[in-house]
């Protein structure tokens, strides 16, 4: 195949001892290719992959595939390549899904014409897209203690005790409001479709260089959703924090004390994502949240 990739990464869905005959397929696939494959060893580990497909490949962490391959197929749902997401993006590496999971926004070719799907694709043929990540700071006494990147979301929310949290919010150093309320989603476009849809939130198609703030559940019902350029940075200072946290992309989360300063800014580093040619995003919306299809 004259292919303008030679390095193929695999990531597959955890728990999933069953996609192994998935894993089978896409190695001999890519061995009959005479593709290099690199599969992330946490996967072999986990008795995901058989061993036969293993002798096959390079076994190497998560985190070292973006400097490995020139292209990362994640086998799984869209948690799956959220997590694959954060650990690609520095390294400006493309990253395409087979879904193996349930709404599949993310991961867009079918398990059942993986093959058909990605051969098109290996040569060339595809719709690259851009989307963009957070980059979230937590400083604490004047000092960052934490550093993380999320695809979809940063959410500050309150934690088992149930009580309200409280914060002020400021958009480039300019105040906007405090709020009393279950939290705040910082939304990415990609992750308008996610929790901040849920609560409220906007659809942002996921060309726009925008963030959503999205309020859980305020006290004050003229809390409403906002949509922001993101240029902008947003600095969410903590004045009661009860036992919040901040969690990203719902996979990680840091606890959060009185006074922590939350600063999120978009990450310099997109993702690039590749979409098959017949790929529409609208359609997407229509089949995953159920809206009617057209009349004439």
């Amino acid at each position: 195949m004259n292919s303008p990739f030679q390095n193929i990464g695999i990531v597959t869905r955890p728990n999933t001892p069953e996609i192994r005959d998935t894993v089978h397929t896409l190695v001999d696939f890519l061995q009959r290719e005479r593709f290099a494959i690199f599969i992330d060893e946490t996967s072999a580990e986990e008795h995901r992959v058989r061993p036969a497909d293993i002798a096959q490949c390079h076994a190497v962490g998560k985190a070292e595939l973006g400097k490995h391959c020139d292209l990362v197929v994640v086998l799984g749902g869209d948690g799956t390549f959220l997590s694959v997401a954060r650990e690609v993006a520095p390294y400006s590496r493309p990253v395409i899904g087979i879904n193996q999971g349930h709404l599949g926004f993310l991961t867009q070719i079918s398990r059942e014409n993986m093959v058909e799907g990605l051969r098109p694709v290996l040569e060339g043929n595809y719709l690259p897209e851009e989307r963009i990540l957070l980059e979230i700071s937590l400083v604490r006494n004047g000092k960052i203690c934490q550093r993380s990147l999320a695809f979809n979301d940063a959410v500050l929310s309150r934690g088992g005790a149930g009580q309200m949290i409280e914060f002020e919010v400021f958009i480039d150093q300019k105040f906007v409001y405090t709020q009393r309320s279950d939290g705040l989603i910082v939304s990415t476009p990609t992750g308008s479709t996610a929790y901040a849809l849920a609560a409220g939130g906007p659809i942002l198609q996921p060309g726009l260089q925008a963030f959503a703030l999205v309020p859980i559940c305020p006290q004050s019902m003229t809390n409403r959703p906002v949509v922001i350029p993101a240029s902008s940075e947003i600095e969410i200072v903590v004045t009661k924090s009860g036992d919040a946290r901040v969690h990203f992309d719902g996979q990680s989360f840091i606890d959060i004390q009185n006074l922590d300063h939350i600063f999120i800014h978009r990450y310099h580093h997109p993702l690039r994502i590749l979409h098959p040619t017949d790929y529409q995003y609208y359609k997407t919306l229509r089949q995953k949240l159920h809206w009617g299809e057209q009349l004439l």
